[in-house]
């Protein structure tokens, strides 16, 4: 009895036939009968063992190794006449009997044999004609074969005509997608964002290269393994959604020092496509799309200022380590400066300090206050007491006021809530900053040397997402 399922394949040694391939095919189980079970199993030179066992509804022979008349004519399913036995195998070249001489060689000898016995040329010639291959049919099983490596080429010429889909395209296929990788909001801002930095970034030289040639002309680095834009998509997964490399790897099928050597070579490029950009405001622009709230109570205010900080692995110098702990966190860790403006856009970012700098130290090597002018006021928390760094460049700090008796004034209450509601702007944009999950767990100290850069790229790509 013929089987028809999808996932019958042909046990048979060498013949690499499926159900789902070769649909045209027949697979037959192997009989119930003893003796015919064992005809099977030496006609096919297999043994019973350890590695291979029959099986009922997994173990088949299929058709091509079946003569015509192994079949019962003239049923519409494909069944074997009771006792056959598969004879047609790739060993045998396809045929039950022994191996055929070929054209040339039967020509010659009819030839031969007729030149010996005085027949005429015209009868040779027309014995010669009917015995050629063309002239009779194939043998059984050949013409099955030659339908299934047809369409295996198509399959292969398929491949080559048309290009590999990226993978950026297979996990990227969707809005909700783009933003879950990537951060963008749509593929529209993804394809504004990407059609400006890839002329530059298909010039790009991978880290390894750059490290090893130092401060000398590096050049284009040699034809890449992947497409440009999976290797963006390698580091938004490490940055944006905070895999780990060797899943990385594991996905992309490369290896782990690729992903970091790919994650290296990007944050460097990145951040200096994106340090380019101009991100301090001047005052004009800052009233020009602040807030209605901030009209109201601060008109003046040009920055919102707040640290924050990201846990990082624990070194094993000791010195490190104490400079590094953050009493705050209780844990070794990176301190930053950001500044935001009232509407929101991140107009200053710091590099990243040792977690034990405090917040006024972090704000007077930062370089914010050359960017201050006279008369610009400046929001911050309690914890900022730079009110005499602001006041030596003109500027003015705003913070909510400090308990000086048993209960605040009526003034101070609404100014205390006031600023309270107008901070809230600089911290939700902390939050989007730290959205990209590399800051979810310590950084590694393999990243030590661009994490300032990986912070900066987060900071300045929440203007553009």
């Amino acid at each position: 009895m013929a089987e028809t399922r999808n996932k019958s394949f042909c046990s048979v040694p060498g013949c690499s036939s499926s159900a789902q391939k070769q649909p045209y095919l027949s697979f037959h189980s192997f009989p119930v009968d003893s003796d015919i079970r064992r005809r099977w199993i030496q006609a096919i030179r297999r043994e019973e063992g350890p590695n291979f066992v029959i099986k009922k509804g997994s173990t088949y022979v299929c058709s091509l190794h079946f003569t015509s008349e192994d079949y019962i004519s003239g049923c519409s399913v494909s069944r074997l006449i009771p006792g056959a036995v598969p004879s047609l195998f790739r060993w045998k070249n396809f045929t039950s009997h022994t191996k055929r001489e070929s054209v040339n060689e039967r020509s010659n000898k009819r030839l031969s044999v007729l030149f010996v016995t005085g027949q005429n040329n015209d009868t040779a010639t027309k014995e010669a004609k009917l015995d050629h291959d063309y002239a009779k049919p194939p043998p059984p099983g050949v013409r099955d074969e030659a339908v299934g490596y047809i369409q295996d080429l198509k399959a292969t010429l398929k491949k080559v005509a048309r290009p590999s889909p990226t993978l950026f395209s297979r996990y990227c296929a969707s809005d909700d997608q783009i933003r879950f990788y990537t951060k963008f909001p749509s593929e529209c801002v993804f394809k504004i964002f990407w059609e400006s930095i890839a002329p530059s970034a298909s010039r790009l030289a991978y880290w390894s290269k750059a490290k090893r040639i130092g401060e000398s002309d590096i050049g284009p680095s040699p034809s890449r393994r992947m497409p440009l834009i999976d290797e963006f998509l390698m580091y938004s997964m490490r940055v944006a959604v905070g895999m780990k490399e060797q899943l990385i790897a594991d996905m992309f099928e490369v290896s782990v020092a690729t992903v970091s050597r790919v994650t290296i070579t990007w944050a460097n490029y990145l951040f200096l496509m994106l340090g380019s950009l101009p991100l301090w405001v001047r005052m004009e622009k800052v009233k020009s799309v602040m807030p209605a709230k901030f009209k109201l109570h601060c008109p003046n205010v040009r920055v919102i200022l707040a640290c924050t900080e990201v846990a990082v692995a624990t070194a094993s110098s000791l010195t490190l380590q104490s400079e590094m702990f953050s009493h705050y966190k209780n844990r070794t860790t990176f301190k930053g400066l950001i500044g935001v403006a009232p509407n929101g856009l991140v107009t200053f970012v710091s590099p990243l300090y040792t977690g034990s700098i405090s917040d006024k130290e972090i704000t007077k090597v930062s370089g914010i206050l050359p960017l201050l002018e006279p008369g610009d006021e400046v929001m911050a928390d309690k914890g900022f007491l730079i009110q005499d760094l602001l006041s030596d460049v003109g500027a003015k700090l705003i913070i909510p006021p400090f308990k000086h008796s048993a209960q605040f004034t009526r003034e101070e209450t609404e100014r205390t809530q006031a600023i309270a509601h107008l901070r809230i702007v600089v911290e939700r944009v902390i939050t989007r900053i730290k959205s990209h999950h590399i800051w979810d767990s310590p950084v590694p100290l393999t990243l030590m040397g661009t994490v300032n850069q990986i912070w900066h790229n987060c900071c300045v790509m929440v203007n553009l997402t």
